[in-house]
């Protein structure tokens, strides 16, 4: 059948559609097809690898943005009322004048989405354009091609530092290993390199890879946006399947790097790729704002028609007053005039033209204007850039700046949001010793001294490595000394500026080992060597070095960038460093002794990291103990995660270095230099289920399988026993309640903790095992859960090694920051993964937790209890509240609930309670949460308690509570850049929220709020006066004004002062919003933009009109004047009036202000003066003889002050009698600079004094009088904060109880 049958295209096009909705897709070579047509193509209904993101094409472009520009209802409504003005009977204005504004409008609009489009389509044609090499049969060889010419099918080859074309299956790579290190950077944001490695069994150890001879289908899930999953087999000839995961696949998008060369197969190609099914382009959210503004929207068209109901009915009652037919009234060609009845229903569409504008057209387009010059002044404001990072702040939600400053809820992750997310290994316990490390402490004590911060790391100079050393080995060279202090901030930024590596800061890199754990661990290996029998010191720190996913770089290796900077500044050699720390910091010099003889030796620990990357292998997996390193060569180690590279580099300083990581061995440099090869048989990786992490080896000195495992304690206690292991005996039971011990401590301080296991494995548990791993990765269906089973199943039975404790530090300020945000009003809620402990522990040092609270801690083991301690303490709360000697107390009740219980809380059936209590508390602290329950918890506040939310976090398992929550922050961290990719502002620090959101989120807020009410009362005072007018003409739809003038009066007249008014001003300076933060709470719930204001400022505008309409009516009703000398006053007039009110509404003038508004004025006025010039224009020469009269000039004086007194005056009495906390907080503005700053310090130590109470605050000082002490008492009624209970006023139970002793928090289990 021919290709243009139409029949056989649908059937075609209906098999393709099939093909590609089939939950498993069969794909095999294109090379046997090479050079035939399409219809013989095996892959050909599969799409290309060409994308195309434009939306519009160039002969469909206007009928496609009208078509989309349309589904504003406004411009429906617009474009309706000018197509209504060219029907004669109902016209109120020349037809191709109304025209005009709507026609300007979509065609502003039009031009922007051309340019977006234009712009889409650039980088589409290059993106398209970029060369790749594809194997071609015919020339035996990979030629060149575009990206565009990829399909499914093809074999391409990727060199070093190119990018990823599609989503190859990785088939073969240079190294002879079959591994591949790519970046994943322009996905996730992570700079880490990962490994994929090759499909096993395939062609990975030939080494020259040909094409032609595969002859395997490859047979593979449907496409999904899971960038993290992938499920697939391939099928050998001899029907042999082999499974596949992501570890095997190459993104489109990654960048290869290490690595010559890799070749894939292509399994999905251009818009089917992961990363394009990712890219969904940006989301739209409506603002708060906005919801308001659409209901006033509507409340306004209620109004218009009433008008226009009115104007009917006046015009009919007029008709039917009249004697007979008036000769004005010009019947139709047949001699008929239409009834009044049938008039005024003409004349009720004639007065929704004449009105129209009382609907703002170019309000919307105003609001857009705003909110880009709002977003100007907050990405270039220098507190918010962060110059460690070199980063600002990133605004990817252009709608809802207005947000920041309504927000009642905020809910935060812990690590990498309030902590630095840099892990500093602390302490550890081996087989139940705990090992304090105390040197280590007092280097970060030094660290942590002003002047000293990470600086003195930072000016380390590389020093040649040591044989020993000893804690009193000094530099004594002062020049040295000075040189370095002088390059200070040039070495700082050398070493920011090698942080392309994650987590490798001096911080966490460097580590001083424990002097008695060395010892110990020293002689555990001599033993362990020469025994053969492992001791449990030297497995522990094997497993710290072994079991991770650590990418190592050699120095033959480095990730290869230009612009790279070295892998690291610093002495190769901690001690050093931490000897040179003592230098400096002079309170800690003398702590240690000099003890000469207690000098390590150069075999007992030797920290020199570099070493031939390929040295000789002796037959029992060791390196000879004698074989040099090459000097030439580093290593730097790659983390997914903090935790891992914290790990890696505590065992590097106990001598245990990773020299190397294939998908087969990894390789240990023991202390004394000996080199072990362990044969990696498995890796069970990480999952959120587990929460922990496996590495099943073939030891190269027993030869026995051993799986060492990593993981959360009580992931890993649960296998041991419960919880300290009664199934235990002896030595071992001893070892587990000991270390359980020392892990609560741990967690008490605060400290991440992580439990080591080891297990060895028969030989023929593991063949069994192995078998069925096996079965389990070849498996499409429930493949995930298949593999997780299995880890579980040789996960059992585990002997503890030890554990270890890990500071996450806090970032700068984060106190600071929460204890403003909560004096804002604003609820703090902190989601983590940790441990109660540990998450209450930083709860109390970022001021989370107060000493002062009321902590309930909920954990309960079932359902039934949850809802028991639910309802009484529920009860308990609400007792207190309807106590009468409570009555203007508030307790400050803080909640602290585990993951398990969580969930039972988010049932319905105990939602509701569940959220009463919540709001109720202060700040709730979830712990042991999942990114799920994350998001559920943001959801449920959000849409029972109807607030304002906002979610911030740094990492890819906060990115569902970033969507969930009506404003996303991102926190560009170490952990990639996923929760920035998803979130509507991206800052790269928790203290900018503390500005963020009281300064620029009250500004944005407040002046979007004034603009739009004043939008709204501008309309309808200038289309009032059309509206009055209609009394004098019979509701004739007719005008006082030309039509031009009308035109030019939104269009020229008054635009830009309001655009103005939204940008810059400024009620309230941006140090008063951050010294008195209460001042915020004056945007959260109503705000200012209320169902009141706006109602007020519309009776405003009814009031003004009638004042600038009727007084040059009574000036001129006994004169003989024309009409347009009469329209011409009540214009002007109107202008006059609408600039002065917005300069009673302006806060802050600038020069801008002054240019703007007298600008708008002279502007109206050569304007006005150049179209009555016009000898065509109806009004010619008025407004030149209206200049020459006094008259004019009287009614312009009288008529603006009688109509803006009462708004004066309204301002004066209630600034005067009640003034609101702005305008306190305006008062403390015009105070001299030196006794605003004492105010607000000892407004600052009254309120960190501890407890801070409701207090009735005075009157600041008048600038007239600005030397008069500015007392604390200065904000009034309106504005309160938190007050702590006394212990008098508790009479109830649990809460008097806690009041006796505070720092014991309330458990409820």
């Amino acid at each position: 059948m021919a290709w243009w049958n139409p029949l056989a295209l649908i059937r075609d096009a209906l098999t393709g559609q099939r093909v590609r909705e089939n939950d498993l897709r069969h794909l095999v070579s294109n090379l046997p097809y090479e050079g035939l047509g399409k219809k013989k193509q095996p892959n050909r209904y599969l799409p290309g690898n060409a994308i195309k993101t434009t939306k519009y094409t160039l002969l469909l472009f206007i009928p496609l943005n009208l078509f989309e520009q349309f589904h504003r209802l406004a411009n429906i409504y617009f474009v309706g009322l000018a197509i209504l003005n060219f029907v004669p009977v109902v016209n109120a204005f020349e037809p191709e004048v109304a025209l005009i504004p709507i026609c300007v409008i979509l065609s502003l609009t039009a031009l922007k989405d051309a340019w977006e489009d234009f712009r889409r389509y650039q980088s589409d044609k290059k993106l398209n354009s970029l060369p790749c090499f594809i194997y071609s049969r015919k020339d035996k060889q990979f030629v060149e091609r575009r990206w565009k010419d990829v399909r499914v099918g093809d074999f391409v080859k990727v060199l070093c530092n190119e990018i990823v074309p599609a989503d190859l299956l990785l088939l073969h790579t240079s190294d002879h290993k079959g591994m591949c290190h790519i970046e994943t950077s322009n996905l996730d944001g992570e700079t880490n390199l990962k490994e994929r490695k090759v499909v096993p069994g395939l062609c990975a150890t030939e080494p020259n890879f040909e094409s032609e001879s595969f002859n395997s289908v490859v047979v593979c899930e449907r496409p999904n946006n899971n960038l993290n999953h992938f499920k697939c087999y391939v099928e050998k000839p001899n029907t042999e399947k082999v499974g596949a995961g992501i570890e095997s696949l190459l993104l489109r998008g990654c960048t290869v790097r290490n690595t010559d060369h890799a070749i894939g197969f292509v399994v999905y190609a251009g818009h089917e790729t992961k990363s394009m099914l990712n890219n969904n382009g940006p989301r739209y959210k409506r603002s708060k704002l906005e919801r308001k503004l659409n209901l006033d929207v509507i409340f306004c068209v209620i109004l218009l028609l009433a008008m226009c109901l009115v104007g009917a009915l006046g015009h009919f009652f007029w008709r039917q007053a009249l004697p007979g037919v008036p000769p004005y009234l010009v019947p139709d060609s047949n001699g008929h005039v239409d009834s009044p009845s049938l008039s005024s229903f003409y004349m009720f569409f004639s007065m929704i033209i004449l009105l129209q504008v009382l609907i703002p057209i170019s309000l919307y387009v105003s609001i857009e204007l705003v909110k880009i010059g709002q977003i100007f002044f907050i990405t270039h404001d220098i507190d918010l850039y962060d110059e460690e990072t070199d980063s600002r702040i990133q605004c990817k939600a252009l709608n809802i700046t207005e947000d920041l400053g309504q927000i009642e809820y905020i809910f935060s992750d812990k690590t990498g949001t309030l902590t630095e997310n840099k892990m500093v290994f602390r302490r550890c316990s081996v087989m139940g010793t705990e090992y304090p490390h105390k040197e280590n402490a007092i280097r970060l004590t030094v660290m942590d001294e002003p002047e000293s911060e990470e600086e003195v790391i930072y000016n380390q100079e590389p020093l040649p490595p040591q044989r020993g050393w000893s804690l009193d080995s000094e530099d004594s060279d002062p020049e040295g000394t000075q040189r370095r202090h002088e390059s200070r901030h040039k070495n700082k930024f050398a070493a920011n500026a090698q942080s392309n590596v994650a987590f490798s800061s001096p911080l966490e890199t460097e580590v001083i080992p424990d002097r008695k754990l060395l010892r110990r661990v020293s002689v555990a290996e001599s033993t362990s060597i020469s025994s053969q029998k492992m001791d449990p010191h030297f497995e522990f720190f094997l497993a710290l070095a072994i079991c991770n996913t650590v990418v190592v770089s050699m120095g033959t290796a480095q990730r290869r960038r230009t612009h790279d900077y070295p892998c690291s500044f610093q002495s190769t050699n901690p001690l050093d460093n931490f000897s040179n720390l003592l230098k400096q910091a002079g309170s800690l010099r003398n702590i240690f002794a000099p003890k000469r003889d207690r000098t390590l030796s150069d075999t007992s620990f030797k920290e020199d990291d570099r070493f031939n990357p390929f040295p000789k292998v002796d037959d029992s997996g060791v390196f000879p103990s004698h074989s040099q390193c090459d000097e030439s060569s580093g290593v730097c180690y790659e983390a997914e995660s903090p935790d891992e590279a914290a790990l890696v580099h505590a065992a590097k300083a106990y001598g245990f270095i990773l020299l190397s990581r294939t998908p087969d061995s990894v390789t240990v440099r023991l202390p004394s230099g000996r080199v072990l090869v362990f044969e990696v048989l498995d890796t069970l990786t990480f999952d959120s289920n587990r929460k922990r992490m496996s590495v099943l080896v073939r030891h190269p000195i027993t030869k026995e399988c051993v799986l060492y495992t990593k993981g959360a304690d009580y992931s890993i206690m649960e296998l041991l026993g419960a919880p300290y292991a009664e199934h235990l005996s002896g030595n071992q039971k001893n070892v587990v309640a000991d270390t359980q011990y020392h892990l609560d401590c741990y967690a008490k301080e605060g400290l991440r903790t992580l439990c080591f296991t080891k297990k060895v494995v028969s030989a023929k548990d593991y063949d069994v095992w192995s078998r069925s791993r096996q079965s389990a990765k070849a498996a499409i269906d429930g493949r995930e859960q298949l593999i997780m089973d299995t880890a579980v199943q040789l996960e059992t039975n585990l002997t503890l090694l030890g554990a270890t404790g890990i500071e996450d530090r806090l970032q700068e300020s984060v106190p600071d920051t929460i204890l403003t945000l909560r004096e804002a009003g604003i609820k703090v809620w902190v989601l983590t993964g940790d441990k109660p402990e540990t998450a209450v522990n930083i709860g109390y040092a970022c001021r989370l937790l107060e000493d002062e609270d009321l902590v309930i801690n909920m954990s309960c083991k079932n359902k039934l209890a949850c809802t028991s301690i639910l309802d009484s303490t529920l009860e308990e709360v609400r007792r207190y509240e309807n106590d009468p000697r409570n009555v203007d107390t508030t307790p400050d009740i803080s909640l602290v609930i585990d993951g398990r219980t969580l969930a039972m809380l988010l049932s319905k059936n105990l939602q509701g309670r569940f959220v009463e209590l919540a709001k109720r508390c202060r700040s709730v602290l979830c712990c042991r949460v999942t990114p799920l329950q994350k998001s559920g918890v943001v959801k449920l506040i959000r849409e029972k308690l109807r607030v304002m939310t906002l979610a911030i976090g740094d990492g890819a398992n906060d990115v569902n509570m970033i969507q969930a929550a009506d404003i996303g922050i991102g926190i560009s961290g170490q952990e990639g850049m996923q929760a920035v990719m998803a979130s509507d502002f991206a800052i790269s620090r928790f203290k900018h929220l503390k500005k963020l959101l009281l300064v620029h989120g009250h500004w944005c807020y407040t002046r979007l709020a004034n603009m739009i009410i004043y939008f709204f009362y501008k309309n309808l005072a200038n289309v009032n006066l059309l509206f009055w007018y209609q009394f004098y003409c019979g509701f004739t739809a007719t005008t006082m004004l030309d039509y031009w003038l009308l035109i030019f009066f939104n269009l020229f007249y008054t635009s830009v002062p309001p655009i103005m008014f939204g940008i810059m001003d400024k009620d309230v300076s941006a140090e008063v919003l951050l010294g008195v933060p209460e001042l915020y709470r004056t945007g959260q719930g109503a705000g200012e933009y209320s169902f009141c204001t706006f109602w007020v400022s519309m009776l405003d505008a009814f009031y003004q009109s009638l004042i600038c309409f009727f007084i040059p009516y009574l000036v001129y009703q006994d004169l003989d004047v024309d009409v347009f000398t009469f329209g011409m006053p009540l214009n002007a007039v109107s202008l006059i009036t609408i600039l002065l009110h917005l300069s009673i509404e302006i806060k802050a003038w600038t020069v801008v202000h002054w240019i703007i508004m007298l600008g708008s004025f002279a502007v109206s006025l050569i304007l006005t003066l150049l179209y009555t010039s016009c000898v065509t224009c109806n009004s010619y020469w008025t407004l030149q003889n209206q200049l020459t009269d006094p008259i004019f000039y009287l009614i312009c004086i009288i008529t603006t002050v009688v109509a803006l007194l009462p708004r004066y005056t309204f301002h004066v009495m209630r600034n005067s009698i009640n003034p609101s906390p702005i305008v306190q907080g305006r008062h403390l503005d015009r105070l001299d600079a030196s006794t605003k700053e004492a105010w607000i310090k000892e407004w600052r130590g009254y309120r960190g004094a501890g407890e801070v109470k409701r207090s009735k605050l005075s009157t600041p000082p008048s600038p007239s009088n600005s030397r008069t002490t500015a007392s604390a008492d200065f904000l009034g009624n309106d504005i309160t904060t938190w007050k702590s209970l006394s212990s008098g006023a508790l009479q109830h139970g649990a809460l008097s109880a806690r009041r006796e002793n505070p720092h014991s928090p309330l458990t409820c289990e």
